[in-house]
């Protein structure tokens, strides 16, 4: 069965220092020589013809570019190794006859390339897997931010909501579209500083639902995961079914995997199990099992690390309809009469038992049907093709076409003709190689004198241009200067223009509030009240620099925490009549406001009306207040000054008397002296 109408390249090797290709082409059955080619031009012709198909006998071919060769395939292009798996590999010349290929020269890099096409063609071969079934898609800030302020982290605070916001927008895609996936994210300022998708899904199926994208404040960055080892899948699966035991498999993912296998006739083939075991490793654990043909899970929906195995392998995907429950695990172990080490290796086996008991009655129904046929020893064969899709008649044809075609090929076999005959082989091989070589040598040196003679023609040209447009593109950048000094010139005016608005701006309305304490003031029936949000010496002079602070104003403090003696001296200077605070005014300033009889309320105390940045206050309440306070003082004072009086009489009282007492002793003291004299 062909592949329709598809183009599929077919390459061999002509040489190696320089490497080059022999490539011909294959499309709708059509075969043609496209001719020789570099490494560098024969990527180039791939992307140009995007071929569904690049076939060769042997990728050791492309070493050491091949890791190379297989990142510069454009998306959808496969590179297929028609002899097979490394280590399980056939020649081409009897691949070629086992599918009735006519055969030219085996020495002739044009026929190797034209039977790995036709091979293709037909279905043989393995593709080379660089890449896994996985897709590693970040979302990151795309600018940095630069230093602290304000405004960096307004930015940065939009910059992380417009990444959660792409985060999620590509979230909701993937789950529209059934795509498998985990998401790991960093939460920052209320969103996401970063989000990182492991889609398990080929970088070509995302295509239409997530797009790469540089540059800007949000950086979409999608990036295949590379196998640390190529991986070989049959480019159709009944070659795999053929050359490999195919099996059911069963896998319970977490961080301890469970991975069990039965044949497709229900015995069970091994479990294991093993913590942080990676995806290779358990891709390589089921290669050594055999091909699985179903991948089995026990949960609904499936995990997306199964999903992964299945499309690795090209297998059918089971999924129960429901969760299987712990009760029906038990019974099916019971059934199968088996041991398992711990309950992964119980869920993988149950996933992989309940696969072969939806599929059993078909199988049993093949047995039937290939015991009439007499094909008892390719059953699992025919049962794994029919489960892959075929109908039971195809499958059936297939492997006795195949029986048939050794048989019918007879005489003596290519291998025993060789063993007859010397081997020359190789020095023929070389031989010819060595010829063309030489042969494409000389043709690349006179490609080569050819270009030069052409790039030399071409600069003589160039030359010859640049000294017709010399004068014009003198002029050109001339006219491109004035509009530069002329853009600048526009540029500063805009910025003088701005800032002579906000300067207006700015003005009209301390215009406002200055004519607001006009009218009230005029009116006469409540005192207006310069407003001061702290007490500092920075919002003194914004009050003064926008209304003024006259002898005689009353202020109104919102909140006069930390200020000290000296701006309540300045208070006090400038002969201000009292001062109200919202909140209590520190010692400080009381104390120097205290010593100058200027006073000084609360808001509560003189029920004050405010609004904003305007304050008033009924004449008649303030000018109550101030006469109460200011008596109040007086009376404090006179009290005072008695007290201070009183103090120092009686001090002068007590001074007195010991210099009294000291005269009276002077005195005895002289008294007794004279006497004892005499």
């Amino acid at each position: 069965m062909g592949w329709g109408s598809i183009l599929i390249l077919g390459i061999d090797v002509i040489s190696q220092d320089p490497k080059k290709f022999a490539v011909v082409s294959w499309f709708n059955g059509r075969i043609e020589k496209k001719g020789e080619f570099t490494l560098y031009r024969l990527l180039r012709f791939i992307r140009a013809k995007h071929p569904a198909i690049v076939s060769i006998d042997s990728v050791t071919e492309l070493e050491p570019h091949l890791r190379r060769f297989l990142r510069a395939l454009p998306p959808g292009t496969k590179l297929v190794q028609v002899t097979g798996r490394p280590g399980e590999q056939r020649s081409l010349q009897s691949l070629a006859r086992e599918y009735g290929i006519r055969t030219g020269d085996r020495f002739d890099p044009y026929e190797e390339a034209k039977l790995s096409a036709l091979l293709a063609s037909r279905g043989v071969g393995y593709e080379v897997l660089a890449f896994e079934d996985e897709t590693i898609v970040k979302v990151v800030r795309g600018r940095s931010q630069g230093k602290g302020g304000w405004s960096q982290d307004r930015y940065r605070k939009r910059v992380h909501n417009l990444v959660r916001d792409r985060v999620r927008a590509i979230e909701e895609k993937l789950r529209k579209a059934d795509v498998p996936f985990d998401l790991a994210v960093e939460e920052r300022d209320y969103g996401l500083a970063r989000g990182e998708f492991h889609v398990y899904a080929k970088r070509e199926e995302l295509a239409g639902l997530v797009r790469p994208s540089r540059g800007g404040d949000v950086e979409v960055r999608i990036t295949p995961v590379e196998r640390k080892t190529l991986g070989f899948a049959p480019l159709k699966g009944e070659t795999a079914v053929r050359e490999r035991r195919s099996i059911i498999v069963g896998i319970d993912p977490g961080i301890t995997v469970g991975i069990a296998a039965v044949d497709l006739n229900g015995n069970v083939v091994a479990v294991h199990s093993e913590r942080n075991m990676p995806v290779g490793e358990v891709f390589r654990f089921i290669s050594e099992l055999g091909h699985p043909v179903i991948v089995a899970t026990d949960v609904s929906p499936p995990p997306g690390f199964v999903v992964k195995i299945a499309r690795s392998f090209k297998a059918n995907l089971f999924t129960p309809r429901e969760d299987i429950k712990v009760e029906e695990k038990k019974e099916i172990l019971r059934s199968l009469d088996f041991k398992v080490d711990d309950d992964h290796q119980r869920d993988a086996l149950a996933a992989a038992y309940k696969a072969y008991l939806k599929v059993k009655p078909k199988l049993e129904h093949v047995d039937a049907k290939v015991k009439e046929a007499g094909l008892e020893g390719e059953a699992d064969e025919i049962k794994a093709l029919v489960i892959q899709g075929y109908n039971l008649g195809e499958a059936m044809q297939r492997v006795a076409l195949r029986r048939r075609k050794p048989q019918e090929q007879g005489g003596e076999s290519e291998e025993e003709r060789v063993k007859t005959q010397p081997d020359l082989d190789p020095y023929i091989r070389r031989i010819r190689k060595l010829e063309e070589q030489v042969e494409s040598l000389e043709r690349e040196n006179r490609e080569l004198r050819n270009i030069v003679k052409e790039q030399r023609r071409t600069i003589e040209r160039l030359e010859r241009r640049i000294a017709d447009y010399d004068e014009e593109v003198r002029r050109k950048i001339l006219r491109e200067r004035e509009l530069e000094a002329k853009v600048k010139r526009i540029e500063l005016l805009e910025k003088q223009l701005r800032e002579a608005k906000a300067i207006i701006e700015r003005l009209s309305r301390d215009l406002v509030k200055v004519k607001r304490m006009n009218v009230v003031e005029m009116r006469g029936s409540a005192v207006p009240l310069k407003v001061l949000r702290v007490l500092s010496w920075r919002e003194l002079e914004r009050l003064e620099r926008e209304v003024g602070i006259r002898r005689g104003d009353v202020l109104f403090v919102v909140n006069p925490a930390g200020a000290g003696r000296a701006i309540g001296e300045e208070l006090v200077e400038k002969g201000i009549r009292a001062l109200i605070t919202e909140k209590p005014l520190p010692e400080p300033v009381k104390e120097v406001l205290r010593e100058a009889h200027v006073p000084f309320f609360t808001g509560e105390e003189l029920d004050v009306k405010r609004v904003d940045e305007f304050a008033v206050l009924e004449r008649e309440t303030l000018e109550r207040a101030v006469e109460e306070l200011l008596r109040k003082w007086d009376e404090e004072d006179r009290e005072r000054e008695a007290e201070r009086f009183l103090r120092l009489v009686e001090e002068y009282r007590i001074r007195r008397i010991k210099e009294l007492k000291r005269k009276a002793e002077e005195e005895s003291g002289r008294s007794r002296n004279k006497t004892k004299g005499s």
